[in-house]
């Protein structure tokens, strides 16, 4: 099953896409008031009632980031690839790299990424997002994927420069709107080969990053195991888990975005992230 957020004449709600249309949670009779509650609750329509209600042609409807995570942790450097191409061992190391993101700094498919007309090292990297259903707090590897409600695309941007000012990575991160996330959340049953997907990162249309999830260093279920040693993981918190080599910075020539690029990031079964670089 797939969920939206969007806004529809000023008004916010959130609906499930069926055959490229949208039934609004109203019309469903939901009384979950935002996908966070629906996670929570655990309440999903039936089959039939999506396939028999009104639907909402996809154009009617602006979308928004399919949730407004309380929290968004990312793993850094969990492809061997983009390990080897900043100058690291591409071996696993003993423990993953995580940093946060903040909830405004992404915007949705379809949305204008934002780069700061100071910097002309505005990055891409493509990522598969994690989304948490049930409450994780210090859970074991083999039961951490029981704790996932589903799935979608992730664009981290990265201000590279920003990055590089000290050894935290938290400004270079978290400029406004620099990321995207969605379009969809696509439920963990949707995707059952999930380490044979394919993600793939595309700058107006050329391939720059191609890799399978099963070749991340540190799984989800690794990653939710480890996060959630430091900080409960809350239905509705999002992981962001790592890119593939490929990224602009280590290109020769370099090839970081601008204003007018469009990024696409696709992974098989989740989804396509597609977003035009503009400057702020």
């Amino acid at each position: 099953m797939r969920t939206v957020r969007y806004s529809r004449g000023g008004a916010e709600s959130y609906g499930f896409v069926v055959r490229g249309e949208v039934v609004d949670r109203v019309t469903l009779g939901m009384s979950a008031p935002t996908v966070q509650a629906l996670i929570a609750d655990g309440e999903m329509p039936a089959a039939d009632a999506l396939e028999s209600a009104d639907r909402i042609p996809w154009s009617a409807v602006e979308l928004l980031p399919p949730l407004a995570p309380g929290k968004i942790l990312c793993a850094g450097v969990n492809f061997p690839t983009h390990r080897a191409e900043t100058g690291q061992k591409p071996e696993r190391p003993e423990y993953p790299v995580i940093f946060t993101r903040f909830a405004d700094s992404v915007v949705a498919d379809g949305d204008e990424l934002r780069k700061p007309t100071f910097t002309d090292v505005f990055d891409y990297e493509g990522e598969l997002a994690v989304v948490i259903g049930r409450r994780a707090w210090q859970v074991s590897e083999r039961d951490a994927l029981s704790h996932v409600f589903g799935y979608s695309c992730f664009n981290d941007g990265t201000v590279r420069d920003w990055q590089r000012h000290s050894q935290q990575w938290t400004p270079g991160k978290n400029f406004y709107r620099s990321g995207a996330f969605g379009p969809s959340l696509v439920t963990a049953d949707e995707v059952p080969s999930l380490a044979t997907a394919r993600l793939q990162t595309r700058v107006n249309g050329e391939v720059r990053q191609e890799a399978l999830i099963g070749e991340m260093l540190f799984s989800a279920a690794e990653l939710i195991a480890y996060i959630s040693q430091f900080t409960p993981l809350n239905p509705g918190d999002v992981i962001a888990a790592g890119t593939p080599g490929g990224v602009g910075m280590f290109m020769e020539p370099r090839g970081t975005v601008s204003d007018g690029d469009v990024v696409e990031v696709e992974i098989d079964g989740v989804g396509l992230l597609s977003n035009t670089v503009r400057d702020a």
